[in-house]
């Protein structure tokens, strides 16, 4: 990790950003942090609990003169995304982040930065342990497992916080004040298929899917990125239909929240349909860069040849797999009818595995209207039913309903325009914020988020710009100061 970091301003929240990358935090591996974060709090001399469900929370007195102001809690996610490029040789287990500078931005070395949401969660670090800045009294809430479940929102149990205004510093456009988030819940389907042996006068390869820019599911699926699940099912599907490819063995995708970039897969082929196999996947190959050439300048799909395996999935349960995937919806479902260029609904298929005889698929649907979730989610387990597949929900959270009229939005818009001379854009985002979760045990408490602008979060490319993160430290700071008194009741 550069030195160079621990000297960008503001000095206190990148070294904070620093320590918590020095701490493996993969989610639902979150033991180490959470002892660095109580340790943190300890040291500090900070009231610092542990909830059941493994969630840190660390109260603050207010500075002095600010006694008389609203109990807020500042919340952010301690997990962080997992992913890796494949060539990219890193343990998320035992190893901290490799940061470096670029610019204007802050990046990491083939794996996912961490800066979703490590940058608010040092940004409240850098609160709590000050003695100049003003604010409130804190009750700093640092949840788990976010980023795979929301497990740790949901086991946040009702009266363990008294704030009445909730900051949730988890959004990733600095002009952005969030008011309202999607819902969304896990699609599993599973089955188990025999292993037929391999045919006679068959040859086999190996099919490569990489170089996209994969991204957040929910952020980035309006784009109409690549999926490397889609991509690739397309080209089995053309070489089975028309040339009788066998699958041996295939893998795409990963995480449920983050668009799958890269996909591999082991087939096999008859030798007499080799060169017109060969030929027309080439083809098929050109076809697919042109249509993402403008979107994915860096994809790669590859075919070459490879040692012959023992065994391939059976023709019946390979129909199956490759026309569900086929006909599962990937991307946009529904935009809001009533906020423009607001995704309302969507699903990502995000993983695809098939090996020594069991399949797994996961899909991560999406939705601001509870009712449009299941409708999707429905239509997605139909389809995986029909192909004799086990489906099962799972992880299913509630989206966070936008209040336009709350007086924590008019303090954060009114400081906005006062710092910057423009107005933000308040909105609500087809992401899985926990503010809706958090809603569902603390109904009375006003909710904001905002943060500095993090791109291509859930990927290798997340980087985090400096400058932003500056504007945005600069809004917290003058947003605790002008937290309403207890007793106003508007502004």
């Amino acid at each position: 990790m550069t030195k160079e970091i621990r000297n960008i301003a503001p000095k206190t929240v990148w070294n904070h950003f620093s320590d918590l990358n020095a701490v493996p935090r993969p989610s639902k591996k979150e033991e180490k942090i959470i002892q660095f974060m109580v340790d943190f709090g300890s040291r500090l001399q900070l009231d610092t609990s542990v909830d059941k469900v493994g969630n840190v929370i660390i109260k603050k007195p207010a500075s002095p003169g600010m006694e008389d102001r609203k109990t807020i809690v500042m919340q952010g996610h301690l997990d962080m995304v997992h992913q890796k490029n494949a060539e990219t040789t890193f343990d998320f287990e035992k190893e901290g982040i490799n940061m470096f500078v670029d610019g204007d931005w802050v990046k990491a070395k083939g794996t996912t930065l961490g800066a979703d949401n490590g940058l608010g969660v040092a940004a409240i670090m850098a609160v709590l342990s000050s003695t100049t800045i003003e604010h409130p009294a804190i009750e700093a809430l640092f949840t788990i497992d976010e980023e795979t479940g929301m497990t740790g929102a949901m086991g946040l149990q009702p009266n363990v916080l008294k704030g009445e205004i909730l900051l949730n510093l988890d959004t990733e456009e600095d002009d952005e004040i969030g008011i309202g988030c999607a819902g969304g819940i896990d699609i599993t389907a599973t089955k188990k298929y025999i292993q037929d042996p391999l045919p006679k006068n068959t040859t086999a390869f190996n099919i490569t899917v990489n170089g996209l820019q994969g991204g957040h599911s929910g952020m980035d699926i309006i784009k109409g990125l690549g999926n490397a699940n889609k991509i690739m099912n397309r080209l089995l599907f053309d070489g089975f239909t028309n040339y009788s490819l066998r699958i041996t063995k295939l893998n795409g995708g990963g995480l449920r929240n983050a668009i799958p970039r890269e996909s591999f897969a082991t087939i096999v082929v008859d030798k007499e349909s080799k060169n017109s196999f060969l030929s027309n996947t080439k083809s098929l190959i050109e076809n697919i860069k042109n249509e993402y050439a403008s979107l994915e300048k860096e994809l790669n799909i590859e075919i070459k040849a490879t040692d012959s395996p023992t065994k391939v999935m059976d023709i019946d349960a390979q129909e199956k797999l490759i026309k569900a995937i086929y006909t599962t919806l990937n991307g946009v479902y529904r935009m809001s009818p009533d906020v423009e260029g607001l995704v309302e609904t969507s699903n990502n298929i995000a993983k695809v595995a098939a090996d020594n005889g069991n399949i797994q698929l996961l899909c991560l649907t999406r939705s601001s209207s509870e009712s449009n979730k299941w409708d999707l989610a429905n239509a997605i387990k139909s389809g995986f039913e029909l192909a004799n597949f086990n489906v099962l929900f799972s992880g299913t959270y509630p989206g966070w309903l936008p209040n336009k009229n709350s007086s924590i939005l008019q303090v954060v818009e009114n400081t906005y325009v006062s710092l910057f001379k423009e107005k933000p854009n308040v909105a609500a985002c087809h992401a899985g914020l926990e503010c809706g979760i958090l809603g569902q045990n603390y109904p009375n408490m006003e909710m904001i988020s905002f943060g500095p602008n993090i791109k291509g979060a859930h990927s290798p490319d997340e980087r985090a710009q400096i400058s932003s993160t500056q504007k945005f430290w600069k809004l917290l700071l003058e947003v605790l100061k002008n937290i309403p008194k207890k007793e106003d009741t508007q502004f």
